[in-house]
């Protein structure tokens, strides 16, 4: 980082090593609580607290149960651990609920409608509120892609095996990167464009646009259907458990070449680790429900339950969820004929008699999917639309449409962005790239708690995280250990992320900041 402020300027090294004898335009610079609380009142009307405890749990579980769990656990399995892909559930739920407990107190001491990146910045700093949005921006907008490119491989497995039609060809349905062989003239197809990714990606940014949202009564439909098919799968699937399949249950470590010839780490302690960082995807949710602390009647006792109580609750289905795939399939069955569609594929080719479990599970995860989507596309709009009306993004990020009142531009360009990765980066790539930059936020989350007891110990804090720092250095390691396990390559696409971040902010976020610049 230090080697990008030198390329640029060297006043910027100097802002960092007189932090204190800067009062105009330094990067530590906090925006005052005050300001923001008036900000939310005139932009949001003084939004009412309406939900309870049981309405943020049933919002986690809506936001949380989607790809991760049907996708990346067999993704997961394959690559990395095998039948221990539960232990790694495990590993991931406990960096997931250290984390939960920070972020409870921010949201709570905090609460105004938004994300991360709105607290940080009245707490800690403009800078480090930048390097959270710009990480938040990492994690909707590739995890919507992510979800989109799932989205697209349950498409084809609804064509198939429930309207019996013939796919969508696999170059229209994978990105370039992707090929496939066939076993018997041996001739080799390349993707060239995933096309229903892009094309659900589309429909629900230009439903955002005009203003269309889930309502809490179509969100607990969504809730109930998705967690009444997991629990389908596992009661029924529970039954065709192969032991054979949990043997080893921890595979003997060695390297797994994926199509790409990427390595990963498989078996023991290192390939539990790599999945744990992998499956972390499926718990990605969790931190919608801090952004609903203005809408919460009463925070200091809502938001804890809310964020840890759908964590429980997804955590105990995905390890029984685990269990019985990994039984019922092999885990050369998720890396060849399943892939992206074990579920439907595990259940088609051993569960016999329950075929129409798998049409049921391929036409529900569908609609699920299309949530997830959903959620996260408005929650990336909600960060475009505050980094640009603070001035760290363009302005026309923060435009509202005349007529839809909606951050229109913001949802535009979010639809090119993610738009382009669902169309031509492979799934599982893009997923760890998720992974990878929403641990790095929940590190600076923990962090953040540490440090605000030290500068703000007379804040009013709704509830607070036990044993700091105890509990928030226990949540950095946990998830520095997942973001370890996720190999060097996702090191290098992060680091090149927070690259492009940094200089994106010394070179326009700084200079149209309106907190460091107020005539502009």
């Amino acid at each position: 980082m230090i080697i990008v402020f030198i390329f640029y300027k060297k006043q910027y090294i100097w802002s960092l090593i007189t932090i204190n004898q800067y009062n105009n335009m330094s990067i530590w610079k906090r925006k005052p609580l005050a300001q923001l609380l008036a900000e939310a009142a005139d932009s949001e009307k003084g939004l009412k607290r309406t939900l309870t405890a049981w309405s943020l749990i049933a919002l986690g579980i809506g936001a949380i149960i989607g790809a991760g769990l049907f996708v990346r656990t067999a993704t997961a399995a394959a690559q990395n651990a095998g039948p221990s892909v539960t232990i790694a559930f495990i590993i991931a739920a406990i960096g997931c609920a250290l984390a939960g407990l920070c972020y409870a107190e921010l949201s709570s001491s905090i609460p105004i409608s938004g994300s991360a990146y709105t607290y940080t910045y009245a707490t800690m700093g403009e800078f480090l509120a930048w390097i959270i949005g710009w990480d938040l921006i990492l994690e909707y907008a590739v995890g919507a892609a992510t979800v989109g490119i799932a989205w697209s491989e349950y498409l084809n497995n609804l064509l198939v095996n429930v309207f019996h039609m013939s796919p969508i060809p696999f170059e229209f349905s994978h990105s370039p990167f992707q090929k496939i062989v066939d076993p018997v003239t041996q001739q080799v197809t390349h993707g060239i464009i995933n096309l229903p990714a892009l094309f659900i990606v589309s429909v629900i940014s230009l439903l955002l646009i005009k203003g269309i949202q889930e309502s809490a009564f179509v969100n607990g439909i969504i809730v109930i259907v998705k967690v009444a098919i997991v629990i389908l799968i596992i009661v029924i699937g529970w039954n065709f458990v192969n032991p054979a399949n949990h043997t080893p249950y921890i595979p003997p470590a060695s390297i797994f070449t994926d199509e790409h010839g990427v390595g990963h780490s498989y078996g023991g302690i290192m390939g539990i680790l790599g999945a744990a960082g992998t499956v972390f995807f499926a718990f990605i949710g969790f931190d919608a429900v801090s952004t609903a602390a203005q809408e919460t009647k009463n925070p200091k006792k809502a938001m804890p339950i809310g964020i840890l109580g759908s964590l429980a609750v997804c955590t105990l289905l995905y390890i029984l969820f685990a269990q019985v795939l990994t039984g019922v399939a092999t885990v050369e069955d998720f890396r060849t004929g399943g892939k992206e569609a074990s579920v439907a594929f595990a259940i088609n080719k051993y569960m016999i008699g329950y075929e129409w479990l798998g049409q049921l599970v391929t036409v529900a995860i569908l609609a699920g999917f299309s949530s997830v989507i959903l959620v996260m596309l408005l929650g990336q709009s909600r960060v475009f639309y505050a980094m640009g009306k603070d001035g760290l993004l363009p302005k026309a990020f923060s435009d509202v449409h005349p007529k839809y009142k909606t951050p229109y531009k913001a949802n535009l360009a979010i639809l090119v962005i993610v738009g382009a990765f669902a169309a031509f980066i492979p799934g599982d790539i893009v997923g760890d790239m998720t992974s990878i930059g929403t641990l790095f936020a929940f590190v600076l989350v923990c962090i953040s708690v540490i440090i605000l007891r030290k500068k703000e110990p007379n804040m009013v804090r709704e509830f607070k995280t036990p044993f700091v720092p105890l509990v928030p250095l226990l949540g950095v390691a946990v998830c520095c250990a997942m973001m370890y396990g996720l190999g060097w390559t996702n090191w290098l696409r992060l680091f090149a992320w927070m690259a492009l971040g940094v200089i994106f902010y010394f070179t326009y976020g700084r200079k149209n900041s309106k907190l460091n610049n107020p005539e502009k």
